[in-house]
């Protein structure tokens, strides 16, 4: 990473693009807001696609414009965006259609024609189709819009401004869409049965592939500047903590908790709870996100002051899976899940039970991966919004037994920066991570022992609770009371 790399994240609400130099130091930032997508009761959900290239535009030259002098050392760039969002195109791939968000229903019943058509395909991928998949909407957006020549993600939309031609897309982007890492194909087989011509679907190239160069000067961009194929949002944010190799994982503690990390092979989870992307590598990246996190304490008045008072009064006498919305999807599949506390509690005790759950589902998360034989180094990456509570951090640490690094480059943007600094160097992304020292970045939260054997009692218990009520298996059950 000896010049300046770009990462440019395309979220929901807007575009946020990082310049980071050679030592991993974020030195520049800029961003632009999107139109909020138009949501509907019936399950639609879309935003105006023409607006992606002139927000990425805007601030590329933002960003660019913070680098006095150095504009012309920025060597790569690549492109993030939220998973599963398409568009219908025209033959120059630019947007014919709204795009399709990734929480968009019209797909539904193509989905689940979809997951009977390729069951053993998504069987050996460990994949279950989802209402909202992509693959759905591909087929729906064939019906609708029968002028148009094919799908994009919005990566590719983005690509084809910056190089002028169209690009393919990256493997991951492309899984929600119908797309098998494992065999290096589109799922033919359901797309024949849907009518979906071959030609309506991107080339599909690993993550850092260079896409191609610029010939001209853009959006701020030097001539020669290489476009590379970056990885969805979820994936770029993972590899920014760190996560980036055999046995590393970061726990993502936001509005919901996610554990993403590394396996050197593809393993399969028949509850479906979790799935995997392909690595840059050839690795895995095997994940989960719970509906449970951050959001059981969102909305809390005073939490500095309730933070500080639950650290003094130490362990919950009582259990809470403190689940804000009804069903769980990681680390075990339940579609009547309900919170519940084991008993009456003042607002503190109340409090700290509820971080103690958020802690106890991470750590039921991490038998999980035992059982299906993934092996977790220490320490664990963490990020997102819950991380920065230290009493939650501490908790988190001792309740799973493991020192928790908390990330300070927990970005998409960062992540697609690393991506395509990957391109450029002889060893790819473990060159790029190294040399943005992302394995001792962060401060690192050790467990304490004090409160080691309380915390532990109280797994046991809501575990207990858990297979009481029928939500977890025999199996898992056994895995998380050794």
């Amino acid at each position: 990473m000896s010049s300046i790399s770009i990462g440019v994240d395309v979220a929901t609400a807007g575009v946020r693009a990082l310049a980071v130099d050679g030592g991993g130091a974020v030195v520049a930032t800029a961003a632009e807001k999107l139109p909020q997508p138009e949501r509907t009761a019936d399950g639609r959900s879309e935003q105006d696609a023409t607006k992606w290239w002139p927000a990425v535009e805007s601030a590329l030259r933002k960003v660019t414009g913070e680098l006095p002098g150095r504009g012309a050392e920025v060597a790569a760039v690549a492109v993030s965006a939220t998973s599963g969002t398409i568009v219908a195109v025209d033959g120059r791939g630019e947007p014919v259609s709204p795009a399709l968000m990734y929480d968009d229903r019209r797909g539904a019943g193509h989905n689940a024609k979809a997951a009977e058509l390729g069951a053993d395909r998504w069987r050996a991928l460990g994949i279950t189709v989802s209402p909202t998949a992509a693959l759905g909407r591909i087929a729906w957006l064939r019906d609708a819009v029968p002028g148009a020549a094919g799908i994009r993600h919005t990566p590719e939309v983005i690509g084809a401004h910056l190089l002028g031609a169209p690009v393919a897309t990256d493997s991951s982007h492309a899984l929600k869409s119908g797309y098998d890492p494992l065999t290096g194909e589109w799922a033919h087989e359901v797309f024949d049965a849907f009518g979906v011509p071959a030609a309506w679907l991107p080339e599909v190239v690993r993550p850092t592939t260079v896409l191609g160069t610029l010939t001209r000067p853009i959006a701020g961009l030097p001539a020669g500047c290489r476009v590379v194929a970056g990885m969805t949002d979820g994936c770029a944010g993972q590899l920014a903590t760190g996560a980036h190799e055999p046995g590393r994982f970061v726990g993502i503690l936001g509005t919901t908790y996610v554990l993403k990390g590394v396996t050197e092979r593809l393993v399969p989870d028949p509850s479906g709870a979790l799935y995997s992307h392909r690595h840059p590598d050839g690795w895995w990246l095997p994940g989960g996100a719970s509906n449970t996190g951050g959001e059981a304490v969102a909305g809390t008045p005073g939490l500095a002051g309730l933070d500080a008072a639950a650290a003094e009064r130490g362990p919950a006498g009582i259990v809470a899976y403190p689940l804000a919305r009804s069903g769980e999807r990681f680390p075990f599949v339940t579609p009547d899940a309900r919170g519940f506390t084991s008993g009456p509690a003042d607002e503190v005790e109340l409090h700290r039970a509820r971080l103690e759950g958020v802690a106890f589902v991470e750590r039921l998360a991490l038998d999980h991966l035992r059982r299906l034989g993934i092996q977790v180094r220490a320490p664990l990456f963490a990020a997102g919004g819950g991380s920065k509570s230290p009493l939650w951090t501490r908790i988190r640490a001792t309740v799973t037994g493991l020192g928790l690094r908390v990330s300070p480059h927990a970005e998409t943007g960062y992540g697609a920066a690393l991506l395509a600094a990957a391109a450029l160097l002889p060893g790819g992304l473990g060159a790029a991570s190294t040399a943005a020292g992302l394995a001792d970045a962060g401060t690192l939260v050790e467990p304490d022992e004090r409160e080691s054997d309380a915390l532990t009692g109280s797994y046991r218990r809501f575990c207990t609770e858990l297979h009481a009520r029928g939500w977890i298996d025999e199996e898992l059950y056994a895995v998380a009371l050794r």
